[in-house]
């Protein structure tokens, strides 16, 4: 990646991870999903086949709408929801083609495309909540920050650009989906939002962490095994800023909602 070289034992390390917790929150969420699909067996209508939603590794929901259960705000927060997952999987898949990613670091890729799979799965789970309550898919991206993204996408240039850029989105999506864990009324539904959004909060860590080095011209220590006694003081918190997640830029439950 030019002069901004990434060390790729700790990108690999930083992956693994990611899709450790990725699978944990998969399979809480298929478990949320499955309940959320049979708590009224008595109004269920199975779906055409019976498929609800197909998530990362070819695994599938089996389940049922359940027009009535959910509030139509509940629906607003799933619609929102997938649509801040779509923005991702958007961003990040115009990243993987910028020609610094793309004929760059291989690990570097590599971990854009595993991140780019995880937020394309939290979208499927999110919309087959969504018409499961009797609402409509989001297939679009959130509309306020489609308009910041396309105004940031000119202007970058290097790793460090895509970096900030998707920092925002990460954060965004954390502080949101922590939001909805209080907001939506379902039991089921708060089981979901709170097994997406450590994921996304993980993203930030890990974004955080090389974000700081790279303002540092310190990218040489983003190893495994690194030096410590050349890390900065605030090595060890920088991915960590605060102790309880913040919500206050959370995004509004109809930002995103189908219109």
């Amino acid at each position: 990646m030019g002069e901004e070289h990434l060390d790729t034992r700790l990108l690999a390390e930083l992956t693994e991870q990611s899709q450790d917790l990725n699978s944990d929150a998969l399979r809480i969420t298929r478990d949320a999903l499955t309940d959320f699909g049979q708590q009224e067996p008595a109004r269920r209508w199975w779906q055409r086949g019976g498929t609800v939603a197909a998530l990362a590794g070819g695994a599938a929901l089996w389940g049922a709408t359940r027009a009535t259960a959910a509030s139509s705000d509940d629906i607003q927060a799933l619609q929102t929801a997938a649509s801040l997952e779509n923005l991702a999987v958007s961003v990040y898949t115009t990243a993987a083609g910028l020609p610094f990613i793309k004929d760059g670091n291989k690990t570097v890729s590599a971990f854009i495309a595993k991140t780019t799979t995880q937020h394309q799965a939290h979208a499927q789970a999110f919309n087959a909540a969504a018409t499961q309550a009797g609402g409509k898919a989001q297939m679009d991206p959130d509309p306020k920050y489609a308009a910041i993204v396309k105004q940031m996408l000119p202007s970058i240039k290097t790793p460090a650009d895509v970096v900030n850029l998707a920092l925002t989105l990460e954060d965004t999506a954390a502080q949101t989906y922590t939001a909805y864990v209080s907001k939506v009324t379902d039991v089921q539904l708060r089981k979901l939002f709170g097994s997406v959004a450590p994921v996304e909060a993980q993203h930030r860590s890990i974004l955080l962490a090389v974000q700081a080095l790279l303002a540092g011209n310190m990218a040489d220590l983003i190893a495994i095994p690194t030096d410590p006694a050349k890390l900065p003081a605030a090595a060890g918190s920088v991915g960590f800023p605060d102790a309880f997640y913040p919500t206050k830029n959370a995004s509004p439950i109809s930002e995103g909602a189908v219109q």
